[in-house]
């Protein structure tokens, strides 16, 4: 009885530090718990204790699933627990390098989905695209399933196999997809010919990606550049400082965006100075539905300053900004803690950002693999941008609506 009671002091203990650690007073814990009857907790637990079947039942996994079970209430997919290993893959994502296949997952609705394949893993070879939906790991059904554990899952030693269950329409089939280490390059840059470069910026996560990204367009300065594609399909977003210090490299002056706290407050990210590429260099940005969080902080900063025009498909929808708070014991929770608005004031969350012109990616045919000279939303963009070089009116041709005046319509996960 005396061991129980000590076992069960160290647990209310625990959650009590837990929730120091996640920026709450003891005291102030105390008092909500106890108007909020936590004593029906504490005598949970010692009816498990004592009475259920299995007497190894685990006290961490106890704790854990306290924590996640409190924060999944909220209904928020966004706001979650990440176990010790989860969180540590997640610092090891924004150094650029981990062992998995390569996605960034979220939660649509109660359904684990895919937001983007990173570039070049495993997940992107395997055919794997934004939206697509996840209803089994290996043997394990997703149905309830919180992200960090599906994360935990499918993230395994390179070599070794993950056969995931995957929905696209009403088509269900096992996709096998070997493991691998994913070392996360950020930005990529070429000329696609003397006057139009290209820049591909592939998540805002690692620490680096404002580095890489001053160093591509300082690159691509240096060839010639007259005009540029930023190409932000499939990139499910990362840190926001990174989408702000990346604003500034485009914008003259003026708001990359607007965070609203608990109490609605607003607070605009502003920048004022020398961009990297001033307003004569005429820029396109592409977006599409695995376009999420961060990176429509930037296209909504762009489209709203009149900085660049957007092309492709509805963006993901995701307005929400999370802090991350550490626990000692290694594992940490990620609160939503503000949302964004776009500079004109647009909540895009749930809702996405419209592009300014419209141009479907078809599905490609089995096996098909797009490439720069065959990606129709890419050629649309150069062809555009070109015309203005020339300084003439954009084409309407098959490949894009023109959309003017057009207003924005209407997870971040984590990234095995």
């Amino acid at each position: 009885m005396l061991s129980s009671q000590i076992k069960r002091h160290s647990l209310t203990v625990a959650l009590c530090l837990a929730s120091f650690s996640a920026g709450m007073g003891l005291y102030s814990f105390a008092g909500r718990a106890e108007s909020a009857n936590f004593g029906i907790f504490i005598h949970v637990y010692d009816l498990l204790k004592s009475e259920y079947v299995d007497k190894t039942v685990d006290d961490t996994k106890l704790l854990q699933g306290a924590i996640r079970g409190m924060l999944e209430s909220i209904g928020d997919p966004y706001t979650r627990y990440m176990d010790p290993q989860a969180f540590r893959g997640m610092q090891e994502e924004r150094q650029g390098s981990f062992s998995g296949i390569g996605i960034q997952l979220g939660m649509k609705g109660d359904q684990l989905t895919v937001i983007a394949p990173l570039d070049d893993t495993p997940a992107a070879k395997a055919g794997l695209l934004a939206g697509d939906k996840i209803m089994a790991i290996d043997t394990k059904v997703t149905k309830g399933l919180a992200v960090e554990e599906a994360v935990n899952l499918i993230r395994g030693k390179s070599g070794t196999t993950v056969i995931l269950k995957m929905q696209r329409g009403e088509k269900v089939r096992d996709v096998p997809i070997v493991r691998g280490s994913i070392e996360t390059k950020t930005v990529r840059a070429r000329m696609i010919d003397k006057s139009v470069g290209y820049i591909r910026l592939a998540s805002f996560m690692s620490n680096e990606a404002t580095n890489e990204m001053k160093k591509a367009v300082e690159d691509l300065k240096g060839k010639g550049l007259k005009a540029l594609v930023l190409d932000l399909r499939m990139n499910p977003g990362g840190l926001l400082p990174n989408a702000v210090d990346i604003g500034s490299m485009f914008i003259e002056k003026g708001a990359v965006v607007q965070i609203v706290d608990r109490n609605g407050v607003k607070q605009t990210q502003d920048v004022s100075g020398h961009p990297m590429l001033k307003n004569d260099i005429p820029m396109v940005v592409l977006i599409d539905g695995g376009s999420a969080s961060a990176s429509e902080i930037l296209a909504g900063a762009l489209k709203d300053q009149k900085r660049a025009t957007l092309m492709g498909t509805r963006s993901f929808g995701k307005g929400l900004v999370q802090t991350v708070h550490p626990l000692q014991d290694g594992s940490g929770v990620a609160i939503t803690t503000n949302k964004y608005l776009t500079p004109n004031g647009t909540d895009i969350n749930h809702k996405g950002i419209e592009p300014d012109v419209l141009v479907e990616l078809p599905k490609p045919k089995e096996g098909q693999v797009y490439t720069p000279e065959t990606d129709p939303q890419l050629l649309r963009a150069v062809s555009l941008l070109k015309d203005r070089l020339a300084h003439k009116e954009p084409k309407r041709d098959s490949g894009g609506e023109i959309k003017r005046g057009c207003a924005p319509g209407g997870v971040w996960g984590g990234r095995p």
